[in-house]
């Protein structure tokens, strides 16, 4: 193709894709280079690289490190280097070849004739060979340029991703003509709810809530009062248009609005107060959008989003099958499993996750693919959608540099092949990454600062006034600019250049660039214009509305196939679960083994039943935690229009009902068969059958509950109430006929009590019930069978044997002819639960759009804030409002104010020195050596940087270093001063962690004053520590917000402010040695990362000695280190020494020893990494440990360490070594210390706190007035015992809610106050418990006021009444024991949540109310009775209850008979009744017996004794002290304990404490 070829005219063709523009209609006109170019188009722009025969195609090399036209052209993997074949020879095959191909950046030529051919070289490569192209372009390897084949395998691979988006399938596809491409958004405004600042809550707001609400009401008016924050401007009037195969890179700090663009541009508006403007996707508008064609827009979250038990293949496979086209959209003879087979063979090579198909994805529980393959997973994902828009927010968080380009190099390659428009937003964004985008925008708080092409980007900012430093990338340069500490302002523009948003706004709307912006915006407006036609033209019925692929029958079944799998993925678990059902079916089988078919089992019959339709019930409550687990994924899956939520909904109906069907079988043929219930096959499958109903019907109940509410702190207290309802009202804790009004009509709406009265009815309608003793009344010599009569219910006089359909009907009201009527009754119960579901999960929405807040406490609001809080506004930019634009601020022109009065920081002056550091740890059977022959050194004064590639065993260096590693061998010397670690050497040390662990409602000051407080030493004044604390406050520049709570993300500080605070504590501590620090600048954006590290190389520069492991630092961090510690794979030393000026020690070594030169616009880290080979599996070089083994910069350093350790060792030391202390302050100093902040963190948590008391009053009240004013009949004991039975039931919903406090204490500690000697476990235990103490005995004395008076406590006196208070008193301590004891050895809240029903099924079983004493087997009677604390608990509360209360039998309990004749009821019953008890009347001529006189007799029938209340109390206290204990010694063997035994018991460690004893009696010999 000659250069001076015209470009053909602009013609229509290929439907529905975005008709490439010709060149000089929009690049001439506009004068900047094409966002998207073909190498066909770079030909055109470059006359002088053509000859006229050939075109010469950049190599890689060029396309990196050359000057970049457009987004560099493109990445190597779209750079064949090869001379390609053009003009005049090309021949019609080859044009031909080349129809098929997708764009690789948009051309301008339309007619695919008219482009530049390909020549073939008759090729007969696979499409192994193709593929392994793309698989090496996605590692580090540098690919060799000028292969000849490159060309012809890119060319290739290009054909065959056509196959999937060129122009055949486009031409064949009706859903490819009709495609939404290209988006334009105008006067783009965005407002939502943002606080900015808000103040503390505390429990204290409960009392004080009126009067402050009253005060602002007069002082605020009703809006402000009403607490409603104000409405802020989060986007300010964005104009843009990003046309198809362009890529917009957004740019700017957190919280500037980068996430609300990318929301509003996917079409995610929900939770913002107004949208104004107009955003349209080829020229139709966001409604019609997100109403007819929600699948076309694409929002994907920073979170990879997947079901962790599903394989990848499964995940890709379910998105393709539920966005396979119909039959009009594929190729001809194309099925849907070929298109399928298809597209996943081809994703699976593009991305390079072939290797990882059978491998499940993954959490941090469970094992699957790295960070990186997952990011591709959901590219992948993403590209089956074939959006036309698709926006990415901040998705490379977490990864490393060069996974972060594979990312970016994938989604490049899509936007390409689809021919799609993309927006990315980044924080930490390399050249490499910038150079492959089109088009970048720049946010600073809301406002524009910039949007339009990447090569104008770096020129418009310098002509504002700012200059970009060498080595500076352009991403990092162009959020500097809004940042007084990182800006660089060039000579003689310091008063010109803008200062706030509003300032760079105002620039930019008077710039050149944004007038390009607004003609290209216009050009491209009538264009879509076109576009838009030719779709109406285009479209058939089918493509009239395009939200969801499938029809919603297949959607359901695509969704119970998925369902299956992801249970099945997860075998473990699922084994696990049915195993537990078994074990708890056998403890359940053996309380009710064998009962007797006689009057002695008729009680405990009635039980089994109420226990088996209980246990199935509660299973389901699992239900709720998995519904909010997965609501994400759904939410997702439904903005990607995979299928509608009520499909997936009536899915895991579908899927639940053969896994439900194996858990009840399990548990119900051992209970069923161990309890000798009825034995016929009926009876057995009916009750099989109504069990598996009713659990069915229960997991859908709370599967709606989840379903209809927001969080599932709010599901679990509907739920708590509810399960309450669910177990009183079955007919079974009391008789319909004993039920209150205002609650009896619970029992028509309760699907359990319609499954208990089938289960009654189906076991009892055809048993004859023998009467025995004590049942058959009265006995003695001279009783007669015909005198006598059964106690039972429905018993008829004279009569030794009941018929059980008599006895329902009276006890219970049930009836046999109700069974099928109530098992219809579940059915539609379950329907109406799965509609439920459906719809709750229909009108399910995401989380609401709005700004974060800081949040401070009260009396420490800075005035700015408070005075903005007042007027309901936000704290406002200092800088925006004091300072014009031509005024020069005080920052800029004489630095920060801790550079002006230099903080008097502790100074350092030892040094850390550390020789053949080797780190051992067993590994698959064998050892694995995770560290060999380290040696190097840390001075006070300098900022050392640890670094290598992933698995170097950067952090393991670092923990050895800091004597935190707990597993494995290490061996080496660790020398302070050349002398062996003291004692206090943690505490001494300062230690950043990665992850930023605090207390969360502890403020800023607070949380260094803690760190100061514990670990000076303790002969430093404490007013001498706290000031220390307000100067590091000056140094972290975090004055301001020095009494802002540190929060949770969202709620509180942001990353760089929680990151200084980490930093902050360990300096309160005043470090007397050195300072270690994590990977400070992980997960932040460029600009926090930039002033974690000024901060740092300021501490260094006050003598602090620093040592750091930082990831992939860019060149202007990496300029900020004094000295480098790099290592290899294999935890091998590569260099140790001074970096120099611009890096030369460390270049000029790699380079002296055989390192190719060093570019001097590369940065030296990536540099330096590349030339070791580090993360590249292709790497055949040398080996860089041994060069550095052998060479005289190695020589030199361990000569250096030497005689550092002998001069240090003879130099007079402070004595700062010499503090042999673990702790630095006694231990009671300890323990107050940490209660204090215990009791601060209760007080400042008011939703536990309300929650804890919300579920005593309202379960408290509930408890009244079901047994309200309890009667006296003999089925009114029965009353007194389950009313105190129900007040047992509260404790597992509180052990619940308290576990996750404990642990949240014990994550704190053990994280990182642990391993900084800060305090004693002793301290944190002691700490745990004492804070709920108070609350709980508060929370228990108003349970025992809203329930004690108004059902069994009415009429008692004061001591019972005092007695049953105390002895609540202790079960409200007992349960804080007994759920701490179970979280002490618990690893996680999700299995002590799952331990706390096994262990309170099993405390509960047996302590006399489920089974009497009388009917528990003898195995059970004879030890676990008496082990079980409640049975202790329920003796005091029922003895209390029950004593000297008179009975008074109802008609129905009477047992009647007729006396002998000649004798009256008393003279026949006499000696029985002075036997057995109970009180006997005349009525007609029959004798009426009440089997109890008084309570008393009542609770001797459950072995309970009111002469015993003293010493239940006393067992019950002796049970609660146990409880503690058992707190106190788990958390020492769970926090180090166990480890410690271990070590003093095991044969290898007393052998080396043998070896260790002869060396050094060896040595002193």
């Amino acid at each position: 193709m000659a250069s001076s070829n015209p470009l053909p005219p602009y013609t229509e063709g290929a439907p529905g894709a975005w008709p490439e523009t010709p060149v000089e209609s929009l690049r001439h006109q506009q004068s900047y280079p094409p966002p998207l170019h073909t190498t066909a188009v770079w030909e055109e722009q470059q006359p002088s690289r053509q000859s006229s025969d050939e075109t010469i195609v950049p190599s890689t090399e060029e396309f990196n490190n050359g000057p970049s036209t457009g987004a560099a052209a493109i990445t190597s993997a779209y750079t064949p280097s090869d001379r390609i074949s053009s003009g005049g020879s090309s021949s019609e095959e080859e044009a031909e070849d080349v129809r098929d191909f997708a764009p690789i950046r948009t051309n301008k030529s339309n007619d695919p004739t008219k482009r530049p051919g390909m020549k073939s070289r008759g090729s007969n490569l696979t499409e192994d060979d193709l593929f392994r192209v793309l698989s090496r372009r996605r590692t580090n390897a540098s690919v060799a340029t000028g292969a000849p084949e490159e060309g012809e395998e890119q060319a290739e691979i290009e054909k065959l991703m056509s196959r999937m988006f060129g122009r055949g399938r486009q031409q064949n596809s009706e859903e490819e003509k009709t495609r939404h491409v290209g988006v334009i958004f105008k006067d783009l405004t965005v407002k939502g709810m943002g606080l900015g600042a808000a103040l503390q809550p505390t429990n204290g707001d409960v009392f004080l809530g009126l009067p402050r609400f009253l005060q602002s009401l007069i002082r605020s008016g009703p809006r402000r009062a009403a607490g409603q924050p104000p409405v802020r401007t989060i986007l300010n009037s964005f104009t843009g248009c990003i046309r198809p195969g362009e890529m917009l890179l957004v740019l700017g700090r957190p919280g500037s609005g980068c996430s609300t663009f990318l929301k509003v541009l996917g079409n995610q508006r929900f939770g913002y107060e107004s949208i104004e403007g107009d955003v349209t996707y080829g020229g139709t508008d966001s409604k019609t959008m997100g109403k007819d064609y929600r699948g076309e827009v694409l929002y994907n979250p920073e979170d990879d989003l997947h079901y962790a038990t599903l394989s990848v293949k499964n995940t890709l496979s379910f998105a393709l099958k539920t966005r396979t086209p119909g039959k009009a959209s594929r190729n001809e003879g194309e099925s849907r499993k070929d298109y399928v087979r298809e597209f996943l063979r081809v994703v699976s090579k593009l991305f390079w996750i072939e290797h990882t198909m059978d491998t499940k994805v993954g959490n941090e529980y469970i094992r699957g693919v790295s960070g990186g393959e997952k990011k591709r997973v959901s590219i992948a994902e993403a590209m089956i959608t074939k959006a036309s828009t698709q926006c990415w927010d901040n998705s490379t968080r977490g990864l490393d540099a060069s996974t972060a380009l594979e990312y970016v190099q994938s989604l490049r390659s899509l936007t390409n092949m689809a021919h799609i428009s993309t927006s990315v937003a980044l924080y930490q964004a390399g050249e490499s990454l910038f150079d492959l985008f089109d088009k970048v925008l720049l946010i600073d708080n809301g406002k524009c600062a910039y949007f339009g092409t990447t090569e104008d980007a770096k020129g418009y900012f310098e002509s504002l006034g700012f200059d970009c430093p060498d080595r500076w990338t352009t991403a990092d340069f162009m959020t500097s600019v809004g940042d007084k500490h990182e800006r660089v302002i060039r000579d003689g523009f310091e008063d010109r250049i803008p200062r706030s948003a509003e300032q760079f706004e105002h620039a930019y709307r008077n710039s050149d660039v944004f007038r390009k912006n607004i003609a290209d915006v216009e050009e491209f407006e009538t264009h879509v214009e076109h576009l838009r036609q030719e779709r109406h033209a285009a479209q058939t019925k089918a493509t009239k509305k395009k939200n969801y692929t499938l029809p919603f029958h297949k959607q359901v079944f695509a969704c119970t196939n998925r369902q299956f799998l992801v249970m099945f993925g997860d075998q473990g678990s699922l084994i696990g679960k049915w195993g537990g059902i078994f074990f708890q079916a056998l403890i359940v089988g053996s309380l009710f083994y064998n009962m007797p078919k006689t009057s002695a089992g008729v009680f405990t019959r009635g039980g089994v039943m109420f226990f088996m339709l209980l246990f199935n019930a509660l299973l389901a409550l699992a239900e709720l935690t998995a519904a909010f687990d997965s609501r994400p994924i759904l939410l997702k899956h439904k903005s990607f229009s995979f299928y509608r939520p009520s499909a997936y909904a009536i899915a895991q109906t579908v899927a639940d009902i053969p896994l439900v069907l194996i858990q009840v079988l399990i548990f119900d043929i051992v209970v069923y068969f161990m309890s000798d219930l009825a034995r016929t096959a009926s009876q057995f499958f009916i009750s099989l059958f109504v069990l598996w109903v009713l659990t069915m019907s229960m997991y859908s109940f709370f599967r709606a509950i989840g379903a209809l509410c927001k969080s599932l702190d709010v599901a679990t207290r509907i739920t708590g109430v509810a399960i309450q309802a669910l177990i009183v009202y079955t007919g079974y804790l009391i008789p319909p006929t004993k039920m209150h009004p205002w609650f009896k009509w619970l029992i028509w709406i309760n699907p359990v009590q319609y499954g208990f009265e089938a289960l009654m009815a189906n076991e009892f309608y055809n048993l004859e019930i023998q009467c025995e003793p004590p049942y058959l009344v009265p006995q003695g010599p001279s009783a007669m069978p015909q005198y006598q009569s059964c106690l039972i219910q429905g018993s008829q006089p004279g009569q030794t044997s009941v018929n059980g359909a008599d006895y329902i009907r009276t006890a219970f009201t049930y009836s046999r002819a109700h069974l099928w009527r109530n098992i219809g009754i579940i059915f539609g119960f379950w329907i109406f639960f799965v509609l439920i579901t459906a719809i709750g999960m229909e009108i399910q929405k995401p989380n609401k759009g709005g700004g974060a807040v800081t949040i401070f406490k009260r009396g420490q609001v800075p005035k700015s804030v408070e005075k903005a809080m007042d007027q309901g506004g936000i704290p406002h930019d200092e800088e925006a409002g004091e300072k014009q634009a031509g005024k020069l601020s005080d920052e800029e022109t004489s630095g920060s104010d801790t550079e002006k009065n230099d903080v008097a920081l502790a100074r350092n002056e030892t040094v850390f020195t550390y020789t053949n550091v080797n780190y051992t740890i067993p590994y698959q059977g064998g050892e694995r050596k995770l560290l060999q022959d380290v040696q190097g050194f840390v001075r006070p004064g300098k900022l050392t940087a640890l670094m290598g590639a992933s698995g170097a065993g950067k952090t393991t260096l670092l923990n050895t270093l800091a004597q935190r590693i707990n597993f494995g061998v290490v061996s080496g010397d660790f020398l302070v001063d050349g002398r062996s670690l003291p004692k206090s050497f943690q505490r001494a040390t300062g230690f950043a962690e990665q992850q930023d662990v605090h207390e969360p409602t502890a403020t800023i000051r607070e949380s260094l004053r803690f760190s100061a407080l514990l670990r000076q030493p303790r002969e430093v004044p404490t007013q001498e520590k706290y000031d220390y604390c307000e100067k590091i406050i000056d140094l972290l520049e975090m004055r301001d917000i020095a009494g802002a709570a540190i929060g949770t993300s969202g709620a509180g500080l942001n990353q760089e402010q929680r990151k200084r605070v980490t930093i902050g504590v360990e300096l309160a501590s005043k470090p007397e040695l050195l300072m270690f620090l994590d990977e400070p600048t992980s997960g932040l954006d460029s600009g926090a990362a930039f002033n974690i590290i000024r901060f740092l190389r300021k501490l260094a520069d006050n003598g602090q000695a620093i040592l750091c492991t930082i990831h992939q630092p860019s060149s202007v961090l990496f300029e900020y280190f004094d000295e480098l510690l790099l290592l290899k794979s294999g935890g091998r030393v590569v260099f140790h020494g001074e970096l120099g000026g611009g890096s030369r020690g460390l270049i000029d070594y790699f380079e002296s020893n055989g390192a190719k030169k060093c570019p001097p616009s590369a940065n030296p880290a990536e540099y330096m990494l590349e030339a070791i080979g580090a993360g590249d599996p292709n790497y055949h070089g040398k080996d860089w440990g041994d060069v550095w083994a052998s060479s005289p910069q190695h020589a030199e350093r361990s000569k250096e360490i030497q005689s550092m350790i002998s001069q240090r060792r003879n130099a007079s030391t402070t004595g700062k070594t010499s503090d042999d202390r673990e702790y630095a302050m006694p231990l009671g100093t300890q323990v107050v210390t940490v209660v204090r902040r215990s009791f601060v963190a209760y007080w400042r948590s008011p939703d536990y706190i309300i929650g804890k008391f919300m579920l005593h009053i309202v379960t408290g009240l509930f408890n009244t007035f079901t047994f309200y004013h309890v009667g006296s009949s003999s089925i009114d004991m029965q009353s007194r015992l389950f009313s105190v039975f129900m007040t047992l039931t509260i404790s597992p919903p509180l052990i619940q809610q308290l576990q996750p406090k404990f642990l949240q204490f014990r994550a704190i500690y053990e994280s990182r106050e642990a391993n900084s000697k800060i305090y004693s476990w002793v301290a944190f235990v002691t700490g745990a418990i004492l804070v709920e103490l108070p609350y709980s005995i508060v929370a228990g004395s108003i349970y025992f006021c809203t329930w004690w008076f108004g059902a069994p406590g009415r009429g008692r006196s004061s001591l019972q009444s005092g007695y049953t208070w105390m002895l609540l008193m202790l079960f409200e301590i007992y349960y804080v024991g007994f759920g701490q004891a179970i979280a002490s050895f618990a690893p996680n809240e999700l299995l002590a949540s799952i331990l706390v029903p096994m262990f309170f099924l099993f405390v509960v079983s047996f302590c006399g109310v489920v089974v009497p004493f009388a009917a528990l087997p003898h195995f059970w009677q004879s030890w676990m009775y008496y082990l079980t604390p409640f049975r202790y608990l329920l003796e005091g509360f029922l003895g209390a209850a029950v004593h000297d209360v008179p009975v008074i039998c109802e008609s129905s309990e009477f047992a009647r008979f007729s006396p002998p004749p000649g004798q009256t009821c008393q003279q026949y019953t006499q000696a029985f009744i002075r036997q057995a008890g109970g009180y006997v009347q005349e009525q007609g001529g029959m004798c009426e017996f009440c089997q109890y006189a008084n309570g008393d007799e009542f609770a001797a029938g459950f072995n309970v004794y009111y002469s015993n209340k003293w010493l239940d109390y006393g067992v019950f206290f002796a049970y609660c002290i146990f409880n503690f204990m058992v707190v106190y010694a788990c958390s020492w063997l769970y926090l180090g304990g166990a480890k410690k035994l271990r070590k003093r018991f095991s044969p290898s460690a007393r052998k080396q404490q043998k070896a260790e004893l002869q060396e050094k009696t060896g040595d002193s010999a």
